[in-house]
């Protein structure tokens, strides 16, 4: 499957080269919001509390 022939992540229809690689606006938008609402994840461990507080300190340096 070539990447012209890839349907849309979110709704399976066919891609539109405007809104590449969604087929619409729509479903470009309802992508972005999945990630504001944190509906998408990096696989790997949690983060001890420790760690932000730490990331916390050197974002304020």
């Amino acid at each position: 499957m070539t990447a012209a022939t890839k349907p849309c992540p979110i709704c399976r229809k066919p891609r539109s080269e405007k809104h590449h690689p969604f087929c619409s606006e729509r479903c470009r938008d309802r992508d972005l919001a999945r990630w504001f609402s944190d509906s998408y994840a990096v696989p790997g461990r949690p983060a001890e509390p420790e760690e932000l507080a730490q990331e916390s300190w050197r974002e304020q340096d």
